[in-house]
């Protein structure tokens, strides 16, 4: 139970509990609304089986002719079902016929019914086809009111669904008889449909405002908030003095060392350019110093990486069997970002991550639906990692292999570029040649040379600066004479 054990009912369903801003309100009602085949009824019943499942008298309330068994039946595939709580803690009845007889008659079944198994919660399936049986606003109006004046005297709980949009039900005497209004709805979004939950009106209790994540699986509905609405437990510090490096003693001496300690850093550069090598010699030189690390990845599996790695002299096997390096892999299939960040934060709590490692920000970008969050997404995850000490880094395609677009300012990703690295192709003289640069790092001296560098078999080498050409970092170089670089050819 939250600080105050007399205001607020436990859901058990901890997901919906932080959306409520602790739980449910006690003696209050409850609408939730949303079309059909939004999940008010997977939700309603969820919460139900779980306070029963916990000794908790609950009443379920069918308003239709249908029979009990057909909604138990739809209920069986959850796991929160649980067959042995029905007529011990869980009691069905239908409020049908007296429905058809008047409010009076059944507000005085459902509050006798209540009263007599002692109640904590309420739970009517279908308030619109109550208002469908009446034909009547008065008479709805007052069967709510009274409704919710009995259950609140029997300290019992209201939650009723009904199958308006949130915009129609608002035009309703149902919002304003109310204290809460929970809204379910499935957006459709390009070729996808999402589901979102909004706590729409909730009387005398601060809640989490806006739209957020819902899922619904086998265990039953699930709450996502939006990170960026969520509070986090931050402590204004000042930034250390120690250095994170790549375990390339060139590259790091462009750094001073390597990346401040706690710092968030984008390495940007063309497809195949080696941004994922470069990330993995910076995640293995971390599990060498005894921290652990976390290497996410979009694009290739644990073993395509650790592969990959050993192609260029780097042999991660022994620290991903010593669990100092540990990989997560993404693959491509349709999630939401605050999906995606939940799991990835649970693992970080989980391992007690160090050093974090997020190959492909592309694709974590795109998986914010709506353009408007991204920037504010990134910002809060940034604080986050620090918030928990983690020095990370994250890669980023640059869209072309050659050209002048450098400018990521306006990109939501900008938020999180701390620090820049910048890998770029250059052709001269007919070859292609890869160069690095540190553009940006904050609050810390770096060393601004153009490098050449260059992957083989043998390893990542960092050459010496480039001095023989201008226009490097535009990929469009132009010669100074007739040598490039550290080649001297």
């Amino acid at each position: 139970m939250p600080s105050s054990e007399t205001a607020l009912f436990q859901s058990g369903i901890p997901s919906f509990d932080v959306l409520l801003g602790g739980g449910i309100p006690l003696r209050q009602s409850f609408i939730v609304t949303g079309t059909p085949g939004s999940g008010k009824t997977v939700l309603c019943s969820q919460v139900a089986f779980q306070a029963a499942a916990r000794g908790i008298p609950v009443v379920v309330a069918t308003v239709t002719s249908e029979p009990h068994d057909k909604l138990m039946g739809a209920l069986s595939a959850f796991s929160f079902f649980k067959p042995e709580v029905l007529g011990e803690k869980l009691f069905v009845i239908s409020a049908y016929s007296a429905l058809k007889r008047g409010p009076k008659e059944a507000r005085d079944l459902l509050l006798q019914t209540v009263r007599e198994r002692g109640a904590a919660m309420l739970f009517i399936d279908g308030l619109r086809s109550i208002r469908d049986l009446w034909q009547d606003e008065a008479r709805l109006r007052e069967f709510l009111y009274e409704l919710g004046i009995g259950l609140a005297a029997s300290n019992c709980i209201g939650l009723f669904t009904t199958e308006y949009t949130l915009e129609r039900l608002m035009a309703l005497p149902e919002a304003t008889t109310v204290d809460g209004i929970v809204s379910l709805s499935v957006q459709t979004n390009g070729s996808r449909r999402v589901r979102r939950v909004e706590v729409v009106k909730l009387r005398g209790r601060p809640h989490l405002t806006g739209e957020h994540t819902m899922l619904i699986h086998e265990e039953g509905v699930e709450f996502i908030p939006r990170l960026e609405a969520t509070p986090v437990d931050f402590q204004d510090e000042p930034p250390t003095l120690k250095r994170k490096g790549f375990g390339l003693p060139e590259l790091d001496a462009l750094m001073q060392g390597g990346l401040p300690e706690l710092s968030t850093t984008m390495l940007a550069g063309s497809m195949g350019i080696g941004k994922t090598i470069l990330a993995m010699h910076f995640a293995a030189d971390a599990a060498r110093q005894g921290e652990k690390t976390l290497f996410v990845s979009f694009f290739d599996a644990p073993a395509m990486l650790a592969a990959r790695a050993r192609r260029v002299g780097l042999d991660v096997g022994p620290l991903l069997r010593e669990s100092r390096l540990m990989f997560h892999y993404v693959p491509p299939m349709e999630a939401e970002a605050d999906v995606l960040v939940r799991d990835i934060l649970r693992k970080v709590d989980a391992l007690g991550v160090q050093r974090l490692v997020l190959d492909g920000l592309t694709d974590l970008e795109l998986a914010v639906l709506d353009p408007g969050r991204r920037r504010m997404f990134m910002a809060s995850l940034a604080v986050r990692l620090r918030a928990r000490g983690i020095t990370s880094l994250f890669t980023r395609e640059v869209p072309k292999i050659v050209g002048t677009e450098l400018d990521f300012n306006d990109a939501p990703v900008a938020i999180l570029g701390e620090n820049l690295l910048l890998l770029r192709y250059v052709e001269l003289h007919g070859q292609m040649h890869r160069i690095m640069s540190v553009l940006k790092m904050r609050d810390s001296e770096y060393v601004t040379d153009l490098r050449e560098f260059v992957i083989k078999d043998t390893g990542v080498k960092v050459l010496a600066p480039m001095r023989s050409a201008t226009g490097l970092l535009t990929g469009q170089a132009r010669p100074l004479g007739t040598t490039i670089g550290g080649l001297g050819e």
